[in-house]
């Protein structure tokens, strides 16, 4: 009998590589920017709108929707007074959908 060794080839990307990856899902680590990202996937929402939800008050949701921000997974546009926020970072469904299938299965009923 012969042994046939399968030929494997390694993914890319070394732990330096990955480096920015992790600090943005670090950011992402947190219970109330998971809620705003969850929010934001279905329409825009102003910092009051978002800091209600959440349960924070607006300072509080102003900060963590900058940090968002710095990572570029959402923007924001004037519409006269009010400030909206919505995704920039359409893989943020994905992770999204992999985070409630997990952790929310009552979700996706």
């Amino acid at each position: 009998m012969t042994d046939k060794t399968k030929t494997q080839t390694k993914p890319v990307g070394s732990p330096e590589e990955f480096a920015e990856a992790a600090e943005c899902l670090k950011t992402l680590a947190h219970p109330a920017r998971l809620r705003m990202v969850q929010l934001l996937l279905h329409g825009q929402y102003t910092v009051g709108e978002i800091a209600a939800d959440c349960g924070i008050p607006d300072n509080v949701a102003s900060e963590h929707l900058r940090l968002m921000q710095r990572c570029g997974f959402f923007n924001s546009e004037r519409k006269g007074r009010m400030v909206y926020y919505q995704i920039a970072e359409p893989h943020l469904e994905n992770i999204m959908h992999c985070i409630q299938s997990r952790f929310l299965p009552c979700a996706n009923r």
